[in-house]
């Protein structure tokens, strides 16, 4: 980015993906267990010296899915899920129009673990049905300027249906950019290919994301230099066609090879952008120079919306100040899409004592709004989020489907309403697939509080919170749903009552409402009133076709209230998933261990390993949507000679298989 703009160069970071389902080669079992960690790469030559501490300096062009050691937990998991766009929950959200795009620097460039950590203190993002690319930000001239998105944060985002792209980062000089690396990067062979193009595409297959966003910021090109990008580019492109993937320009290197940030679609970078799918404008852009742009996308055949029209959010969030009307107006079409540059702020600017919950206050702001209900925005708002202006998707189209609402980190690990683990974590790719408008609150009373909250769970490590008077009748929406209703379809909900008395109701609605905004056309079924966890099943006995909405009704008899949502799940039948096989220690050093194992026959969404206890109980160690995990700093119990893990299966229900098993001996 401009570097007169950032603050910081930046530290962003990570890692990998996916390959179709295959044996990983396994170290030997008395090899060193080290961490995993997040893969980066510079494009071919090293910086002079030596790497800093933690730090390993590796060459993108040398690189082989055979010799990644680290590739069986950096692999994504989980499939982009096709999304569907329900009728929006206010008059001014529109749909295929403006879309957000968001450059995110998830932790740094080197030491980013592959598979979460023990801290709840993480971007653990959540408003993915506003996002349709998510850039994976970060390199540095010290570490290593090509990221791979690290395997949670792409299951997660899969899952919502948001296609994820490492960044490939070069710097400007005043950052240690060296013109050497752009040299390198579009280095061709004797045939006149551009060989690292095919290794950024092998890259993104076998880890399982989805594209590279090109930034290419280190000044003193030329001509010759800025031909060689532009054909590089348009080779990504193709290649990455052919595999499915996706490549956006970054506006800084022009066609002449110079970096010079335009603001604009222009002579000078409009061949890079006919070469990829996409390009982030960068913050030089104003109401004139996107409207100029808009209108050459059009002339050049492509839309509009193409365009991502930078926003920087990294200093200042939802306070900064931006020309809003000039990008999504909302008396006419909109002109150009949004891209965010760091909306980890919602984090970030939060004083060291953070918890879970200021996070997610701030980052609902953020992206609902002032109102805090996307149904109802704030008109005065001079932050205008994106739920005022661009229509949520959801992936919620198919039966079974199930959610206990975990964001994806957590102060404790709770397994039916217990807690089985006191260590707190991340691993987003753990998080459900949550609700997309937060919160819709239909009441003609005082609106309650709703949030995701985080001091007890049913299971992983959050629920939903509504605290309030409810002194009228009141519908908190869930989801938009796609869901068919057969004979024997039945919704379970699991809740409690911490406060109050109120009677609960499920609500149904076979229909979109009648216009954006409006209320959906619900059916209410009653539901068992409890003051502990308990999970109600409530059969559709008489209605057929689709679901296309689910929300709650609660109605006070005594209050102030405080009810619980631990879980929904939508069903025909209950399946239980096969067992994963061949646990097995790869690598060890005392108490840090490297597992892996064959996955589970059929569809599995996650698996959990526990500590078999010698008074029988299970102790959680962690979850992964891969199929292999790291542990560290296991210790032996009293008079333990080895400890015994228990591998399981969860399916989308959360059943759980029979245990996989391994000993370790001390």
């Amino acid at each position: 980015m401009n570097p007169t703009r950032r603050t910081v160069l930046l530290a962003g970071a990570a890692a990998a993906l996916l390959p179709p389902l295959r044996a990983f080669a396994a170290p030997k079992a008395n090899a060193a267990a080290t961490q995993p960690y997040a893969s980066y790469w510079y494009p071919d030559s090293l910086p002079a010296g030596s790497p800093g501490t933690g730090i390993t300096w590796r060459s993108l062009k040398s690189w082989t899915a055979a010799g990644d050691p680290d590739l069986a937990f950096n692999a994504a998991s989980v499939p982009l899920a096709p999304r569907f766009t329900p009728t929006p929950a206010n008059a001014t959200a529109r749909s295929g129009q403006a879309r957000v795009q968001s450059l995110v620097s998830f932790g740094p460039t080197s030491g980013n673990p592959s598979q979460g950590s023990a801290t709840a203190d993480y971007y653990a993002l959540t408003h993915w049905a506003y996002l349709d690319e998510l850039v994976f930000w970060g390199g540095s001239s010290g570490e290593g300027l090509i990221l791979a998105p690290n395997a949670p944060i792409v299951d997660a985002a899969h899952r919502h249906g948001v296609p994820v792209l490492g960044n490939i980062f070069l710097p400007p000089v005043a950052y240690g950019g060296q013109l050497q690396w752009t040299r390198d990067l579009v280095q061709k062979d004797a045939a006149g290919h551009y060989p690292l193009a095919a290794q950024l595409v092998a890259v993104a297959a076998a880890y399982g994301f989805d594209g590279w966003f090109v930034n290419a910021e280190t000044s003193g090109g030329n001509a010759a230099l800025g031909a060689d990008m532009l054909g590089f580019v348009k080779e990504l492109k193709a290649l990455a066609r052919a595999r499915g993937q996706r490549v956006t320009w970054y506006d800084a290197m022009t066609v002449n090879g110079t970096v010079s940030w335009q603001g604009a679609l222009n002579s000078q970078n409009q061949a890079f952008f006919q070469a990829a799918d996409d390009m982030f404008v960068d913050f030089r852009w104003s109401a004139g120079s996107l409207a100029s742009s808009g209108q050459k996308a059009g002339q050049l055949g492509r839309s509009r919306y193409e365009l991502w029209a930078g926003v920087d959010v990294e200093s200042n969030g939802s306070d900064t100040s931006v020309n809003w009307d000039a990008i999504v107006p909302a008396g006419k079409a909109h002109i150009a899409s949004i891209g965010f540059y760091r909306p980890e702020w919602t984090r970030n600017h939060l004083p060291a004592s953070r918890t879970p919950g200021d996070f997610h206050a701030a980052d609902d702001r953020f992206w609902t709004g002032r109102s805090l209900d996307p149904s109802r925005p704030d008109a005065a708002d001079p932050w205008r989020a994106p739920a005022v202006s661009v229509a949520d998707r959801s992936t919620v189209s198919g039966v079974p489907f199930a959610s206990t609402f975990n964001t994806g980190h957590g102060l404790r690990w709770y397994e039916k309403g217990v807690v089985t683990s006191d260590t707190p974590w991340n691993h987003l790719g753990l998080q459900d697939r949550l609700p997309s408008r937060r919160w819709v609150v239909r009441t003609a009373g005082a609106r309650p509080a709703v949030s995701f909250d985080f001091a007890d769970a049913w299971r992983g490590g959050s629920s939903v919170l509504v605290d309030g008077e409810l002194d009228a009748a009141t519908t908190v929406e869930l989801y938009a749903t796609r869901l068919p209703v057969g004979a024997g379809t039945v919704v379970e909900l699991t809740h409690r009552t911490d406060a109050g008395t109120v009677n609960v109701e499920l609500a149904v609605a076979l229909a979109e409402p009648d216009a954006p905004g409006a209320t959906p056309p619900y059916t209410f079924l009653p539901v068992n009133s409890v003051d502990s966890w308990q999970t109600a099943t409530v059969p559709l006995t008489g209605l057929t076709g689709t679901v296309h909405s689910i929300a709650v009704r609660l109605t006070a008899t005594a209050g102030p209230v405080r009810w619980r949502l631990g879980g929904l799940a939508v069903r025909d039948t209950v399946a239980t998933p096969e067992a994963p096989s061949g646990l097995r220690v790869t690598a060890a050093s005392g108490g840090d261990l490297r597992l892996a194992w064959d996955p589970a026959p059929g569809d599995v969404r996650h698996y959990t390993l526990h500590r078999l206890l010698a008074d029988g109980t299970r102790r959680f160690l962690g979850a992964t949507c891969q199929r292999a995990y790291f542990l560290a700093g296991l210790r032996p119990e009293q008079g333990e000679k080895a400890a015994r893990l228990e591998l399981r299966a969860v399916g989308e229900l959360y059943t759980s298989s029979a245990p996989a098993t391994v000993t370790h001996t001390w």
